[in-house]
């Protein structure tokens, strides 16, 4: 039995057995020698890939790998992905059997092969993930055999040829991920026989609305349109498509209402409308499309409830709505579907959840969050032992965490956060292998902190709740750990010296507890810790000085305890972006390199610092000294003074009456005095040493808003660095380590800006942080300040965020800029891929690999990025 070629496995059931029927089965006056010697022609002119090495005069080409022959004739080349990067010779229809031809995943170049045309028999064609080019000829029309083609995933640009129309035998026509950048041929409608239509991904054709002779493409089963720049409303003429089963219109600036009459088709299956501008209800009429499988609606403005009827769709498996303003009660009837995958999270949602959700099916993905839902969680939804994720944050849920939490060993991750629940976390929770993520914060709960923790969990937010006890010393097993924050719970004891043995950490909150004695003298590995914060407690004793020599910490805040001492000199050498150290006892002088005006609220309520010149509002550290010397003085040396300075007085009044009288003698001859003007106030650096050194070769920055010069100053290996912006010097001057990264941020907040309103970073007027402050404090909305060639509604969240870092970014204060690290994190925010993703039909994974897997919700907070911008 002639076995058949991958292709036809994923073709359509009615087009595989008309290419069968339509092959010739008498037998071929052509002699296998003559086809023998055009393949082995081939192979020669295709440079002998390996796959076909195995080729030679003394087989059969029958028998040969990648040829099917019938009736002893060749009527199959298959020949994917075997490294051919030469073109398609023209001998190659002197096969004159030749019925399929499938060159897929290779590297052929050049433009559309015409040689073709002279295959009389060609009906299918597959020349997908090559690297043709240029337009796809008009007369394409003239391989009129043709029933099935597939250009997809290569480089055809220009208008997509009215010709096509005139393949009338075509059943599939696959143009998917090109670069044409024209519109959609209306002759496309001619295409009476089409079953598959695949045009996604082509984002660079002209804004178009699905045109009105599709209507007529009545056989169509398969309409895959993603990213192709369509506009409009959704034809109603797909309620008349009888056949249709997958719908793809997602990622488009489809507008309006879902037609009613779309879920009447009894065949359809897949439905994919996300990231449109669909609006309006979901159409009650659901519940007609009995086949329906997988639904996804999300990121639309859909308003009204959740239809009654999508209870009674019995295969539905996928149902995503999320991102909506959907509102009202869950229905509970969807409880008792086989869902697999179900998220309608960041919707106005109320009610209590569906208690069988889960019951009924292997349920992987649960996601509720950023609704109004209320009442506890369901208790099935690990039933079918393959829930990934639970994920239910900033609702109105309460109760207890239910115990099948801590057994379900498929979580993945658990975000329960912003809601009401209490009581204890079930313990099986804490070591769950597969967890990586556990973000509990801003509830109720309480307890103690385990001893053990999953070796996978990487991220521990449990803030703002009621944790209590001491930190276990076995935290030191907690090895994965990057993000621990256990703000504001009833947390006590000492700081034990195994948690500075995470080497993964990276950011530690334990402020707003109850933590006492004195922090650990050692640190085991903290080498890539860059956030920590221990304010509010009752820690005592001095800084370790250990703290200083942590390469990467950029944020510090110990305030609010009850540290003394001094201030670690090793303080000086990190690169601190914010620190506080105030309301302490800390005492004696701080580090010269922290008496910058970045820090001016670095040391509030530390009555015993002093610095070494008045740069900060802190005593001078000399005049201290000087005041404690003379409270000290024996009273005998005071008596002493007293008596030497009315001695001196005394002569002074003498000389004086003298210098009168010889005074009034040469009055005549007294010149005038010349005024001499002294600073009183000593500086390392003057005008001249800045004006002399603003050469090229001293610059060590630049950005849109100027360049920054390292000065040296009069002092032996100390300098400044300067900043001309747009003709005038800027007020940031620091040592040269400390000025990079701030100045780097200022630019890069320029660069931000100009992305987002499309303006110059300078005028005659003032430069564009300026006029981006001066935007914001007038109370003027963000949106008439972007850019109108860019601007979109879908996207206006993105760009006000930009706008709002470009405006932190340029901070007057250095010390209010973020880190570029922060900068990144909220960047990452601002396209926030999906939680989960669900495998959709073959030929999506076929041609554009699937890139949402990671919520954001996993790395950075929604409430930490408004706080930072």
């Amino acid at each position: 039995m002639t076995k058949l070629p991958l292709p036809f496995l994923k073709t359509p059931l009615p087009l595989l057995v008309l290419v069968l029927i339509s092959v010739p089965f008498g037998v071929n006056s052509q002699s296998q020698n003559t086809e023998q010697a055009i393949l082995l022609g081939l192979k020669q002119q295709w440079g002998d890939p390996p796959f076909i090495q195995s080729w030679n005069s003394s087989s059969s080409p029958c028998k040969w790998p990648g040829i099917e022959c019938i009736e002893g004739s060749v009527t199959t080349i298959f020949l994917p992905n075997i490294n051919i990067t030469r073109k398609i010779p023209s001998t190659i229809c002197d096969l004159k059997n030749l019925t399929i031809l499938d060159l897929s995943w290779n590297y052929i170049p050049g433009e559309f092969p015409t040689v073709l045309y002279n295959c009389s028999k060609l009906q299918y064609l597959d020349l997908s993930e090559n690297y043709f080019v240029g337009p796809i000829p008009e007369d394409i029309y003239r391989i009129q055999t043709l029933q099935y083609i597939d250009l997809g995933a290569n480089n055809f640009s220009g208008n997509i040829p009215k010709g096509i129309g005139n393949l009338t035998e075509l059943k599939a026509l696959k143009l998917y991920q090109n670069q044409f950048n024209g519109t959609w041929p209306k002759e496309i409608g001619n295409l009476a026989k089409l079953e598959n239509l695949s045009m996604a991904h082509n984002d660079k054709f002209v804004p178009t609305a699905l045109p009105e002779e599709f209507g007529r493409l009545r056989k169509l089963t398969y309409l895959w349109m993603t990213s192709s720049n369509l506009i409009g409303r959704i034809p109603d003429y797909f309620s008349n498509f009888p056949s249709l089963e997958h719908l793809d219109l997602a990622r488009n600036n489809l507008e309006g209402a879902i037609p009613s009459g779309l879920f009447l088709i009894k065949s359809l299956k897949f439905v994919y409308l996300y990231v449109n501008r669909l609006s309006g209800e979901i159409p009650s009429s659901i519940e007609a499309s009995s086949s329906l499988e997988e639904l996804d609606v999300s990121e639309n403005n859909l308003n009204g409830s959740i239809p009654e009827g999508f209870g009674k769709l019995r295969n539905l498996t996928v149902l995503l709505l999320f991102e909506n303003q959907l509102t009202g009660e869950i229905p509970k009837s969807i409880g008792q579907l086989p869902l697999i995958d179900f998220r309608v999270f960041r919707n106005k949602l109320s009610g209590t959840l569906p208690p069988e959700l889960g019951m009924h099916s292997k349920l992987e993905a649960f996601e509720v969050s950023e609704n109004q839902l209320s009442g506890q969680l369901p208790e099935h939804l690990c039933e079918g032992g393959a829930l990934q994720g639970l994920v239910a944050f900033s609702n109105n849920l309460s109760g207890e965490v239910p115990k099948w939490v801590g057994n379900c060993p498929t979580l993945h991750t658990v975000q329960l956060q912003g809601n009401n629940f209490s009581g204890e976390i079930p313990s099986g929770l804490w070591t769950l292998f597969k967890l990586s993520s556990l973000m509990l914060s801003d509830n109720l709960f309480s307890g103690g902190l385990p001893s053990k923790l999953s070796s996978n969990l990487s991220r521990v937010e449990i803030r703002n709740n009621r944790f209590s006890g001491e930190i276990p010393v076995g935290i030191s097993s907690w090895v994965q750990l990057v993000v621990f924050d256990a703000r504001n719970n009833l947390l006590s004891g000492k700081i034990p010296a195994e948690l500075t043995s995470l080497s993964h950490l990276v950011s530690l909150f334990l402020g707003g507890n109850q933590l006492s004695g004195e922090l650990p003298s050692e640190i085991i590995s903290w080498k890539l810790l860059t956030t920590l914060d221990l304010s509010r407690n009752k820690l005592s004793g001095q800084i370790p000085g250990v703290i200083g020599s942590l390469p990467h910490l950029n944020y510090l805040d110990l305030s609010h305890n009850q540290l003394s001492g001094e201030i670690p000199s090793g303080f000086g050498n990190l690169m601190l972006i914010s620190l506080n150290l105030s309301y302490n006892q800390l005492s004696g002088k701080i580090p010269d390199q922290l008496n910058n005006l970045a820090y001016e609220n670095s040391f509030l309520n530390n009555s015993n610092l002093c610095v070494g010149s008045p740069i900060l509002d802190l005593p001078s550290c000399y005049t201290k000294t000087l005041d404690s010397n003379n409270n000290k003085m024996h009273s005998t040396y005071l008596a002493m003074i007293l008596v030497l300075v009315l001695v001196i007085l005394l002569v002074t009044v003498l000389l004086s009456f003298y210098k009168l009288s010889d005074y009034r003698r040469k009055k005549h001859q007294h010149n005038l005095a010349t005024w001499k003007l002294t600073s009183f106030q000593r500086l390392n650096f003057t005008d001249l040493n800045i004006l002399s050194n603003l050469t090229e070769n001293n610059i060590i920055g630049s950005g849109g808003s100027g360049k920054v010069y390292r000065i040296p100053t009069n002092h032996p290996g100390q300098f400044v660095a300067v900043k001309s912006t747009f003709g005038y010097f800027a007020p940031e001057y620091a040592y040269i380590t400390k000025v990079n990264e701030k100045i780097d941020v200022y630019s890069f907040g320029i660069v931000l800006l100009e992305l987002v309103t499309g303006r110059e970073p300078n005028d005659e007027n003032m430069n564009l942080a300026e006029w981006a402050m001066q935007h914001s404090s007038e109370g003027k909305s963000i949106t008439d300040a972007l850019d109108d060639e860019i601007k979109e509604p879908r996207y206006l969240e993105e760009m006000t965020m930009v706008f709002k870092l470009g405006l932190k970014c340029t901070s007057t204060l250095p010390a209010n800029r973020p880190s570029m690290r922060e900068v990144l994190q909220m960047l990452c925010w601002c396209s926030p891929p999906r939680a989960y993703t669900v495998k959709k039909m073959q030929s999506n994974l076929d041609v554009a690999p699937l890139l949402d897997s990671v919520s954001s919700n996993y790395k950075i907070n929604r409430e930490d990025v408004d706080s930072l911008v």
